[in-house]
């Protein structure tokens, strides 16, 4: 974190970086929306010149549709949550960047959407997205529970359904299994080809996995038997996860990213009760970690 100017901050841009889709916001001292800009993805894993490149095309967004002069970057506190921000290497490179703000500070993706669910205070976030982690702030403390990526990791996420419905698919080309309107969904997009799908598997990233959960969602909630069993097994995962939020000291958790409706309705009412809504986005807690205070 670059801390120089503080003194000098007029505004806050705040950044949600993450593996389908980066978001920026630009806010006033008293929290009035100035500009907003999007970009594509930008997970570690991806690159950092990626990471950058994502920034800066989201920040420039923002900074152009809230009509900011250029001697007025310099008074612009940025806070940035990235996937993947734990990988090595990460923190030092990004902080080692130049960037024309007058502070930066850097975080994990889990980091920002907790404190913006929970406005700064003691809590949990669980992320189901195109990845999934849980993030705590509990006594001071701050950790993550899994967001090791995927394959290894990312239990219940997009990318984990939209594996399970490629290896259904594939299984069900080769005879191996039943084709239901799922496989048969899946494998529309390739022809119905074993390798034009493998030739696709070869350069995928997470989000393009991901990219089939609302496929598998669909034919869930339609009754396809096996897009219900990679939902409900999936359910089994977030609801250990919640379990261990909690054994872990988190007075309260909230759920967050795209597939967390979806997948809500199939968790167990026990599990739900104890799930509050969260207050904010992620890109409320980024400008929480810029150093804005709500009055």
């Amino acid at each position: 974190m670059r801390t120089g100017g503080q003194a000098m901050v007029r505004y806050y841009l705040g950044f949600d970086v993450g593996g389908s889709r980066t978001r920026a916001r630009l806010i006033d001292t008293d929290g009035t929306v100035l500009g907003s800009g999007a970009a594509g993805p930008g997970n570690t894993r991806m690159g950092l010149d990626g990471v950058r490149g994502v920034l800066d095309e989201a920040g420039q967004e923002a900074i152009a549709t809230a009509g900011l002069d250029a001697d007025e970057i310099g008074h612009v506190a940025m806070g940035a949550g990235i996937a993947g921000f734990s990988r090595t290497g990460a923190r030092a490179a990004l902080e080692a960047m130049e960037f024309p703000y007058a502070t930066t500070a850097f975080a994990s993706d889990g980091v920002i959407a907790n404190l913006g669910a929970h406005g700064g205070r003691d809590g949990a976030i669980l992320i189901i997205g195109t990845g999934s982690s849980a993030h705590l702030l509990h006594d001071g403390k701050s950790f993550t529970i899994g967001g090791y990526g995927f394959p290894i990791s990312d239990e219940g996420s997009g990318a984990a359904l939209g594996l399970s419905a490629m290896r259904h698919a594939l299984r069900a080309l080769d005879g191996r299994t039943k084709p239901t309107p799922l496989s048969s969904a899946v494998t529309k997009r390739f022809g119905h080809e074993t390798p034009r799908a493998i030739a696709w598997m070869d350069a995928a990233q997470p989000a393009d996995y991901a990219s089939f959960a609302p496929l598998v969602m669909d034919f869930a909630e339609a009754g396809d038997e096996i897009a219900c069993s990679i939902v409900e097994d999936a359910a089994q995962h977030i609801e250990r996860f919640i379990e261990t939020i909690f054994e872990r000291g988190a007075p309260r958790c909230s759920l967050a990213g795209g597939l967390a409706p979806r997948i809500q309705p199939w968790l167990k009412a026990r599990t739900v009760a104890r799930l509050v809504p969260a207050e904010g986005d992620p890109v409320d807690g980024a400008l929480y970690l810029a150093g804005y205070r709500r009055l």
